[in-house]
């Protein structure tokens, strides 16, 4: 790699940081401050780099499209699926990964359980949506009109005595699951199976899939189950900075959106 790219490319790190001025970047490199300008003026024209107000430089609308292109260009299901495997090969247990499609939640992925008890589940079966963990995840984050209009629509099918049976249940369970971050399903789909599921977000902080562990109620018991928990997010929270999500991007949107709420 030449020396001018290098260069180039750590002045674009140093101003991913913040912005900054020809001086204050001169003053950090190994290079001539005339070196610098060049490089500085060279990504400019180029549009990678852009001057704000204040005369600093600072990351410019060319950076910003190429990066949206590359995220454009990551399939959520291939991002996932080392982190996934991860999951499966420490715990032996069933890992989910599904996606809004429509009005629906697809399963989209699968890893089979090593136990000899499992559970009978398929990629492209749909995910009740008033009682499966990974549809409640995904439409957690979804608008509270968005969340309304779900859940009026929904035939409230009793699984099991733990089945979710009215839109007022469910609104409230969301609101519960977008506040603590992750969700589960007590027995409520199949009584002899329990789930608990954690988001993946994308680069703007929204929820585009969600992952789960699911196990037969005989494997683990309840406080088992959440013992799986950390794990999960570190793995789900692992894909999605895959996808180029920011943990502080995510809050200001959070905000963004209890704001608007209000």
């Amino acid at each position: 790699m030449s020396q001018s790219l290098v260069r180039a490319l750590g002045l674009l790190s140093q101003l991913a940081q913040r912005p900054a001025t020809l001086d204050e970047l001169a003053s950090t490199s190994d290079v001539h401050k005339t070196t610098v300008m060049r490089l500085l003026h060279s990504l400019e024209s180029e549009h990678f780099l852009v001057r704000n107000g204040a005369g600093e430089f600072q990351l410019g609308r060319k950076f910003f499209e190429l990066s949206s292109q590359a995220l454009e260009q990551r399939d959520i299901r291939a991002v996932a699926r080392p982190h996934l495997a991860a999951l499966n090969n420490a715990t032996g247990h069933t890992v989910h990964l599904a996606q809004m499609e429509g009005a629906e939640v697809v399963y989209i992925d699968k890893l089979e359980s090593r136990h000899p008890v499992r559970m009978y589940s398929r990629i492209g079966l749909t995910a009740a949506l008033h009682s499966a963990a990974v549809a409640k995840v995904i439409l957690a984050d979804l608008p509270p009109a968005r969340q309304e209009e779900i859940a009026a629509g929904l035939d409230y099918v009793k699984m099991t005595e733990n089945t979710i049976t009215s839109p007022r249940e469910l609104l409230a369970e969301l609101a519960q699951v977008r506040e603590q971050g992750w969700a589960q399903d007590r027995s409520e789909h199949e009584s002899f199976v329990h789930c608990v599921a954690a988001p993946i977000r994308d680069a703007s902080g929204r929820v585009v899939a969600a992952a789960s562990f699911s196990v037969p109620v005989v494997l683990l018991d309840h406080a088992g189950l959440l013992n799986l928990l950390p794990a999960l997010t570190a793995g789900t929270q692992a894909a999605s900075k895959d996808l180029g999500w920011v943990p502080e991007r995510k809050n200001f949107n959070e905000r963004q959106d209890r704001s608007t709420d209000r």
